[in-house]
């Protein structure tokens, strides 16, 4: 019987690979509980069809980021006089609006690196701060002359159009202004001074006034998720917090 299972095995014999997987258990076992399991790869490049694809995309990327960064400097936007404060427009990206120490108010174009238009004399002293309404297309300004001006920012016109020199409204405030913030929900916008105070933009005075005994505000801005919500910050040391909605 053996005689015959052994010639049987000598007419259909073939030829067998059998693979056999052995690690070393000091490689495979963690030494410590905390510690991560290892990852064996096959570098077979046969295995991994794609990966001198992957390989040239990173290289490439790692070129350009290298050249990017490299030469961080873009253009320059010159005023006249010193610049002394800047916002942009929250749903045009490529709109930016700057104030200069002489008064002057320029708009400029981010994907040119153009001034659309520039208001001359906006203001009798510095622009302290700039802001743009994220309801309509409405710049909103103050200054050391303690007056608030709302233009019309037309940006389908090279040239701001024929009254892009003349406020919609002039607003006087009782001390010079440091600085203002337009909320994100609603038309108003807050300024500060020697207080916050809150504004209207269908209103000429102010809506309500804030002071909690600082010296003068330095920054005020509106929270983007809570529109009611108020902070400022104070040459005090001082930062505070304000809900709007309170009277």
């Amino acid at each position: 019987r053996d005689r015959v299972c052994i010639e049987q095995k000598a007419t259909h014999s073939k030829t067998m690979k059998v693979k056999v997987i052995s690690r070393n258990r000091d490689t495979v076992t963690a030494e410590r509980t905390g510690d991560l399991a290892r990852v064996f790869k096959n570098p077979d490049p046969a295995l991994h069809p794609f990966e001198r694809a992957r390989e040239y995309t990173r290289a490439v990327n790692y070129a350009k980021l290298d050249r990017v960064f490299a030469r961080p400097f873009v253009a320059a936007l010159t005023h006249s006089d010193g610049v002394y404060c800047m916002a942009k427009h929250p749903r045009v990206l490529s709109c930016l609006v700057s104030g200069a120490c002489d008064g002057e108010i320029r708009v400029w174009d981010l994907s040119t690196h153009e001034c659309l238009w520039s208001i001359p004399r906006a203001h009798n002293g510095f622009v302290r701060s700039l802001c743009v309404s994220p309801l309509d297309d409405m710049m909103l300004s103050c200054s050391d002359d303690a007056t608030i001006k709302i233009w019309r920012l037309d940006l389908s016109q090279h040239s701001g159009g024929p009254d892009a020199n003349k406020p919609v409204t002039v607003l006087n405030g009782e001390s010079a202004f440091t600085c203002m913030d337009h909320s994100f929900g609603r038309s108003s916008f807050a300024t500060g001074s020697d207080c916050v105070h809150l504004w209207d933009e269908n209103r000429t005075d102010p809506v309500h006034k804030f002071s909690w005994g600082s010296d003068t505000i330095q920054c005020v801005r509106f929270n983007p998720a809570q529109a009611e919500v108020l902070a400022c910050t104070a040459s005090d040391r001082s930062l505070s917090l304000f809900d709007t909605r309170a009277q």
